[in-house]
């Protein structure tokens, strides 16, 4: 397009020099000659300094049975959790952690970033009220999507929070409250009050089909966005049998697709079994963990469900194990999960929340990098067998400065020397298995000082 524009433009400012020099002697030619010059110059440059940098060529992850593909080649995962994207980028003196995140990110060779699609009511909220948008803060998402594929890291995009950070679902009941249609105060009406069910199912509409103000590109037509997540960490416990969270599920896992066939979605669930399940009580952490109104392979056994989701806190869950108890567990907890995908689910599996608290009594620096061992072993072991063990997403990442945001499991990945060197050497085993290492000059450069 640029080349027969360009001859266009020549031969159309060689007929009108010939004209000058025809018809005005030597000065005109020279005057004309130089207008050329200068216009072609102007054009061309304006040209050059408006355009964006060039952008890598996406597709869209797929799935084929227990595994992810992409490009028609299977897809293990390596990333991280960053649940703070959005809320940075909407302050310019903050935006340069987003970007140098994302960055660092991909140095690692991580691959998938999990973040925070929504922030509602409270301060900097992307929905204000219900149906109500702040264009500042959706430009930051704008922002963190086309960030994200400058520096080729793909985003799980969480769409709503069962718990109260970043509004979640008490936001929404306080809403129809309200609003007075409200059919009660109890959190767990976010899943049955038909009114809220409207709310958050114009939300998603509104996310999904939003046009991104720097790529041009609509996030359900956007590569970059590995999936949906439905919901984190989704919990009904007014109602233990599952249903009602069941019924909300297989209600907006079909209004999800119906709006977005070309991304991959995935729930949000911790990976608990419920009350009719038999490891309820053989791979559970507790009685507790069936009274929820979860269950993981009913739930993610819906047929719009991509992938299974499952996270990783024995700190949370028990009080009175030490390290090498808890380590035993996570592996036991990861290995009925790959089970239940590769035999029964025939879906890949995503842990997609881990960590170990260094609020612990025990905790020593080294019982990370053993912890997070574990779990990678655990993945690279099923994807050498070509299993559902599709990934896990460390639980969490910050820059430097942002102490603030950060919990008892997040770090700064270059300030902790054997996670960082764990973190490559996952990446570099899960590329060597498919195939990327000898293909593509990063990889290699990446890998080629582990081989």
């Amino acid at each position: 397009m640029k080349r027969d524009l360009r001859s266009h433009l020549s031969l159309r400012f060689l007929t009108i020099y010939r004209k000058m020099v025809a018809g005005n002697g030597l000065l005109y030619p020279i005057l004309g000659f130089a207008s050329c010059v200068a216009f072609i110059y102007m054009s061309f440059g304006d040209l050059k300094l408006s355009s964006f940098p060039k952008e890598p060529r996406l597709s869209f992850v797929e799935r084929n049975g227990t595994q992810f593909f992409l490009d028609g080649k299977p897809l293990y995962v390596n990333g991280w959790n960053s649940y703070w994207l959005m809320a940075h980028s909407v302050d310019e003196n903050t935006r340069p952690r987003v970007s140098a995140m994302l960055q660092a990110g991909a140095k690692m060779g991580l691959t998938v970033c999990r973040t925070w699609a929504f922030n509602d009511g409270g301060y900097d909220a992307l929905q204000i009220s219900p149906g109500q948008f702040d264009e500042r803060v959706f430009k930051a998402l704008d922002y963190v999507i086309a960030e994200a594929r400058q520096h080729g890291v793909r985003l799980l995009l969480s769409l709503v929070n069962n718990l109260q950070a970043y509004g979640g679902k008490t936001q929404y009941v306080k809403w129809a409250w309200q609003e007075g249609v409200g059919l009660s105060s109890s959190n767990d009406s976010f899943f049955f009050d038909p009114s809220i069910r409207k709310y958050f199912k114009n939300y998603v509409l509104t996310v999904l089909t939003r046009k991104n103000t720097i790529t041009g590109i609509e996030y359900r037509n956007d590569p970059t966005i590995f999936a949906w997540e439905l919901m984190n960490e989704p919990r009904c416990m007014s109602d233990p049998s599952g249903d009602t969270l069941q019924d909300w599920l297989e209600e907006m896992t079909a209004f999800v697709k119906s709006i977005d066939k070309n991304h991959l979605l995935t729930i949000g669930l911790e990976g608990f079994y419920g009350p009719k399940s038999p490891k309820k009580s053989t791979v559970n952490p507790e009685e507790w963990a069936s009274t929820l109104g979860s269950d993981f392979v009913r739930n993610s056994n819906i047929a719009n469900v991509d992938f299974t989701s499952v996270h990783i806190y024995p700190d949370h869950w028990f009080h009175d194990l030490g390290f090498e108890e808890k380590r035993s567990y996570v592996s036991k907890w990861m290995r009925s999960h790959v089970e239940d995908c590769d035999k029964e689910l025939k879906k890949p599996v995503m842990f997609t929340e881990y960590g170990l608290s260094n609020q612990n009594k025990d905790f020593q620096p080294s019982q990370r990098e053993q912890f997070y061992r574990t779990i990678s072993d655990i993945i690279y072991k099923s994807a050498k067998k070509k299993g559902s063990g599709a990934g896990a997403l460390i639980w969490q990442f910050f820059v430097q400065g942002m102490e603030e945001y950060n919990d008892d499991f997040g770090l700064v990945p270059w300030e902790s020397p054997a996670i960082y060197k764990l973190t490559i050497e996952q990446s570099c085993r899960l590329a060597r298995i498919q195939g990327l290492i000898h293909e593509k000059g990063n990889w290699k450069e990446l890998c080629s000082k582990r081989e």
